[in-house]
């Protein structure tokens, strides 16, 4: 017997999207059926009824959002044109720029002393 598959056919049954999603809040009771979804990306998180498939507001929680990305990511600058930029440690960097060398918090860093 041969087995035809359809694309974009009637999907299987599978776990909700909101599960993994940073907008989503998933609570769960002891039975299968014990279960409510919400989504905080909608005006006053309403209930989702259903088992979401696809969903264009989609953000996932495993991965750091673009903020978190930001907050924890190093601004490297150099004084002289010709240097490399890479990464060293705060009494490397002293040595290479000088005792007065500021050290910056990325967290501090607002774009405005590259214009």
């Amino acid at each position: 017997m041969v087995t035809v598959r359809v694309k974009g056919g009637t999907p299987e049954e599978g776990s909700s999207l909101c599960v993994s999603c940073r907008w989503g809040t998933v609570r769960s009771g002891f039975r299968a059926a014990e279960t409510e979804t919400f989504c905080s990306m909608v005006k006053h998180a309403p209930r989702v009824p259903f088992k979401v498939r696809e969903c264009s507001s989609y953000d996932d929680r495993r991965v750091p959002s673009l903020y978190h990305m930001e907050r924890i990511g190093w601004v490297l600058l150099t004084k002289s044109a010709g240097r490399t930029i890479g990464f060293v440690t705060s009494a490397k960097f002293r040595e290479l720029e000088g005792e007065d060398a500021e050290i910056i918090p990325a967290t501090a860093y607002s774009g405005e002393q590259n214009k």
